[in-house]
Parts: structure tokens; C-alpha cells; sequence
């Protein structure tokens, strides 16, 4: 398990007296074989955040435990992290064999059978000089170091960036069996909600340099419904709302497309007392819950969400 407790991490500009405050107070706890998801636009503190789990930055204040050991300066932690930014390092002119030398020095389990098995799967050549790669195949090749390390977490900075709808398939189907054969906790950063979806069973939403919200996702989505309907009488409305907390309340003529705290069983139930004209139940997707969650507490999600 990784925790994060009371995180804070600022960076100093031309004024010494105006910083730039990235991380700011940020407790998260992140569980084993699981896949975690770190959502929020650019500038939200995401990529500070997996730098300083990574222990590539010293915190201001606060600490990060992985396993209940510190990160930062500790070579036997770090051994067990894989981190692959948003914009993949690669040595000057190197190739994807010569990138694999050198993280099989850094890494004592790297699989190197398994990484030329990749390779030729992912179509990618192991002497070819990386600089004429795309930017989807370079990310392809960070994936697949990052797995061919064989560490306990992998932390990966928009990891579908630049990926087809094929290639994001293959390295989720990557993702999904090591999880399965040795316990593989992977980490992602995206700004993307929807390429995060179907695979992370936790999300935190980070913004302005805090989480507005840490939650597994199934439970998350039984607690929120979604509904359209049209009153009998529109002063039913008033009654509901006595009932449980409407989130948002869309109306458009006489339809109101309601998003509403409570189980599916819950909101069902209220409904069935009232006359209605029109009742449906609809599917809601991340997106949604989180546009709910977030306009609830006040933050413009256009500002928040982007994709």
C-alpha cells in the first residue's frame, strides 16, 4: 500500500515570494492490485504528485510511505517503482535494446526475454534508433519497460497519449495480467476521464493542488443516479428534494433530467410514489459522476475536466 499523508510541494519562481504551490495538503491512500487513477487538467498536480511517490522530489511537508517504508532515498524502495512520464526520457540515440540494458542494471527482476517478446508483438524493432519512433510507439515502449521491470507499482503519465484504439486494448490486456499472475499496481495520470473508465477500480481527482475526491468507482456509481422524467405535477419536484439531495436539475421544457444521491433501490422507490408522465432510469458514465460530485461543491468542471 501507498499512503500519503498531508503532502504539500511548492516551486520557487523568479519572485522569490510567490511560489508556485503544486501539491497542497493532499492525503491519498492507494491499495495493492488495484488500478489507480489520477485524473485532473494540466497544471492540477499530477505529474508533481507521481514524481514525489516516485521519490524523484523531496516533499516540502508531509511524508509518502510505500509499505510503510519512505520513498525518497531509499535505492530498496525505489526498486519496486517504475515511473514513465508524460514525456519518456530516452538516452541520445539509443535504441530500445540499449534502453533495456539499461534498466535491467536499475532493476534486478527485468525480464529480458519477455521485453524482446514484446517487441516483436508490439511490432517495434530492438535496434532501431527510438528518435524516429512516433510518439505512440515511444509511449509503447515505456509501457512495456515498465512491465518488463516487473516492480510491485507502475506509475505511468498519460499513459494513452498517442495510443490507438488497439494498442490502448494491448497494453490494458498488459496491465490486467500482471495484475493477475504477481500482484502489478499500476498508477495512471490522465486528463481524460473516459480512457480511464473501464479499467481503474479507484480514482482520485485532483485540482488546484487538491483532491476533491478519492473513491472506488463501482461505489461511487451505485451511490448516484441518474433519471429523466416529466412531473404530473411539477410540485412534486419541491417534495423530492426533501427526500434526497438533486445534484443537478436539467430542465428543458417539461423534461428534467435529474442527477440524485441514493441506490438505484432508493430512488426508485421515491419515484414510485408520485404520478409521473415519464420516468426513466439512465446509465451514468465517470464523466458524469464526477461533474456532479465536483458542481456540488462549487468547482466549474469545465475547468476541471477536460476530454
Amino acid at each position: 500500500m501507498i499512503e500519503i499523508v498531508d503532502l504539500f510541494k511548492s516551486f520557487e519562481t523568479g519572485d522569490k515570494k510567490n511560489p508556485i504551490n503544486a501539491l497542497n495538503g493532499i492525503s491519498l491512500k492507494i491499495s495493492d492490485g488495484e488500478v489507480f487513477g489520477l485524473i485532473g487538467t494540466n497544471g492540477a498536480g499530477k505529474s508533481t504528485m507521481m514524481r514525489l511517490i516516485s521519490g524523484i522530489y523531496r516533499p516540502d511537508k508531509g511524508k509518502i510511505l510505500m509499505d510503510g517504508q519512505p520513498v525518497y532515498d531509499n535505492v530498496e524502495a525505489k526498486k519496486e517503482i517504475f515511473f514513465g512520464a508524460d514525456e519518456p526520457f530516452f538516452f541520445s540515440n539509443s535504441t530500445p535494446k540499449e534502453m533495456m540494458n539499461y534498466y535491467k542494471d536499475l532493476y534486478p527482476k527485468f525480464d529480458c526475454e519477455r521485453f524482446f517478446s514484446l517487441l516483436d508483438r508490439f511490432g517495434l524493432e530492438k535496434v532501431r534508433k527510438i528518435t524516429t519512433f512516433s510518439k505512440g510507439m515511444k509511449k509503447q515502449l515505456v509501457c512495456i519497460l515498465g512491465i518488463c521491470s516487473n516492480t510491485k507499482y507502475l506509475f505511468l503519465d498519460e499513459t494513452f497519449d498517442g495510443l490507438d484504439p488497439v494498442m490502448r486494448q494491448a497494453v490494458k490486456s498488459l496491465f490486467a495480467n500482471d495484475m493477475e499472475t504477481r500482484g502489478l499496481t499500476p498508477i495512471i495520470a490522465s486528463h481524460n476521464l473516459r480512457e480511464l473508465e473501464d479499467i481503474c477500480d479507484h480514482v482520485g481527482l485532483l485540482h488546484q493542488g487538491g483532491v476533491i475526491l478519492s473513491q472506488n468507482i463501482e461505489e461511487m456509481k451505485l451511490g448516484i443516479q441518474k433519471v429523466q422524467c416529466v412531473f404530473e405535477n411539477e410540485n412534486d419536484l419541491s417534495g423530492l428534494k426533501a427526500k434526497t439531495t438533486v445534484m443537478i436539475d436539467d430542465k428543458r421544457g417539461k423534461l428534467h433530467t435529474l442527477t440524485l444521491r441514493g441506490s438505484r433501490e432508493e430512488i426508485e422507490g421515491l419515484f414510485r410514489g408520485l404520478k409521473m408522465v415519464f420516468f426513466e432510469m439512465l446509465p451514468l458514465t465517470l464523466e458524469e459522476v464526477f461533474i456532479s460530485e465536483t458542481e456540488v461543491v462549487g468547482y466549474d468542471i469545465r475547468k476541471i475536466i477536460e476530454g
